[in-house]
């Protein structure tokens, strides 16, 4: 498999995908290939964290990492902990200087990868989410997600005074020196809510792109739950009021 690469704009950047694994043999060896193949304007390199998964995809891993890449690609396998603990490890083994989530299922196009990190490279902001509520044409898998989604989103725009339309989304990509820094406490898909959350009351603006989605079924392997909803209400308003002190050497100076 030939890598592709446009122009690489800035030599002192580097995109690191963190790709979050756990059970995903049926697509992570095509959502493998994608990132690899998919055009940047900058370097890459790839981060994947096996979370204890009991299927094949650390095969699949396995046969990825043996071809030949331009780029790095970096391995590491624990213990089953949540998607929330695997992202936090891939964060702390990256090297790049932005940073994007990639899930290990082909709802999300790595073709919107250029899309997700320009804004940051032209200094517009350092955060950015791939929104699928301003793509046209993407669907959901169940009504319940996509309400809760939704619910989810308006409760953090009314407390933070914020103006997103798809806070839970997959591809949050952030500078690497904010993220590095900024704890999350959650292992689970608590932490999405809880890196927004913080991310609003230190002054980042997020900007949001949008993104195409191509919504799977929890028969197809989809993992998300009502009561991540119900914890993500909770963890939106915690931080609300918490202090943030610990935090305070990354507030934005706006």
């Amino acid at each position: 498999m030939k890598t592709v690469f446009s122009d690489v704009a800035d030599p002192t950047e580097k995109l690191s995908i963190v790709i979050p694994v756990y059970n995903e043999e049926r697509t992570l060896g095509l959502l493998l290939e994608k990132v690899a193949a998919t055009p940047l304007s900058i370097a890459r390199e790839i981060v994947i964290v096996n979370d204890g998964s009991r299927d094949s995809s650390g095969d699949i891993i396995g046969r990825f990492m043996a071809q030949n890449h331009d780029f790095e690609v970096k391995y590491l396998s624990r213990e089953n902990g949540g998607k929330g603990a695997a992202v936090r490890d891939g964060i702390a083994a990256a090297t790049g200087s932005i940073i994007i989530i990639q899930d290990g299922d082909l709802e999300y196009e790595p073709r919107d990868f250029q899309r997700c990190i320009d804004p940051i490279l032209s200094g517009r902001c350092d955060v950015v989410y791939g929104s699928r509520e301003r793509q046209k044409g993407n669907g959901y898998s169940q009504l319940r997600f996509y309400l809760g989604g939704l619910a989810v989103t308006w409760f953090i725009n009314i407390l933070y005074l914020s103006l997103l339309t798809d806070e839970p989304t997959c591809y949050k990509t952030f500078r690497s020196s904010v993220i590095r820094e900024l704890e999350f406490e959650n292992n689970d898909f608590g932490w999405e809510p809880e890196v927004t959350c913080k991310l609003l009351r230190l002054g980042y603006r997020i900007l949001e792109v949008p993104v195409s989605y191509t919504p799977r079924h929890i028969a197809e392997g989809k993992k998300i739950r009502w009561h991540d909803g119900l914890k993500a209400f909770m963890i939106t308003l915690k931080w609300r009021f918490k202090s943030m002190k610990k935090f305070q050497h990354l507030r934005k100076n706006t």
